[in-house]
């Protein structure tokens, strides 16, 4: 889907918790003291300036210091990511890239399979962004069939939406959830299951789907799995 604070407790549900249950697939508006700060928005190199298109969320790591996206999201070193971003204000501040790991089949031919990528981000006021915020688990091979909560940032709103709903194969590769108004700008937007685990970002297939209630995430596998031990060796 191209051109998309409880800290102490990242696996609370991001909206009502009633609300969302007895209404799954139906997203909802995050307020602002709802907001889980380890998910950001991605912006162009004008920063608040600029416009968002694209979403990212702190994954945990050995050097605090990288978020996870889809693959299509992240076009150079110049994009920058603002956590727990909200109507226009940055809470957390404004975090530049140092480096963008993506899988070589990506580059060869933007597989869809492959469209899942981390980013190396640079320290703000000498702290790592993992310190400031938090992140969340990388979880692999964790199956296609839990229900999970997806958050990310409508490109035509400053207000991200949530939704809770159950995943489920849409092939050997890709999983597919459906959740409504995951529209351009949503891309990248995490999976993230009850223990604070992130399975998988909105993109793959379509770069995440044709149409704003059905979105698809590559299945998090060995490949991710390599991927990432690429980026912390950076």
């Amino acid at each position: 889907m191209a051109t998309a604070s409880r800290l102490a407790d990242p696996t609370t549900p991001l909206a009502d918790t009633a609300e969302v249950l007895a209404d799954p697939g139906v997203s909802h508006a995050v307020p602002v003291s709802q907001m889980a700060p380890q998910i950001g928005a991605v912006f162009d190199s004008g920063g608040l300036n600029g416009a968002h298109h694209c979403t990212a969320s702190v994954v945990n790591s050995p050097g605090g210091n990288l978020i996870v996206t889809a693959a299509h999201c992240l076009g150079s070193t110049s994009d920058v990511f603002v956590p727990g971003y909200h109507d226009d204000k940055a809470p957390y501040g404004v975090w530049h890239l140092r480096r963008i790991v993506v899988d070589p089949q990506w580059s060869a031919s933007s597989d869809e399979d492959q469209d899942v990528s981390f980013a190396v981000v640079e320290p703000l006021n000498g702290r790592n962004i993992q310190s400031v915020v938090g992140g969340y688990t990388l979880g692999i091979d964790q199956g296609s069939d839990s229900p999970v909560t997806i958050t990310g940032y409508p490109a035509a709103t400053q207000t991200p939406i949530t939704c809770i709903d159950r995943i489920s194969a849409y092939s050997s590769t890709q999983l597919r959830i459906y959740c409504t108004g995951f529209t351009g700008g949503t891309s990248g937007s995490p999976w993230v299951i009850g223990s604070g685990m992130v399975i998988g970002v909105i993109g793959g297939y379509q770069q995440g789907g044709d149409t704003a209630d059905v979105s698809y995430s590559v299945a998090f596998g060995p490949n991710v799995k390599a991927l990432y031990r690429h980026a912390v060796s950076l």
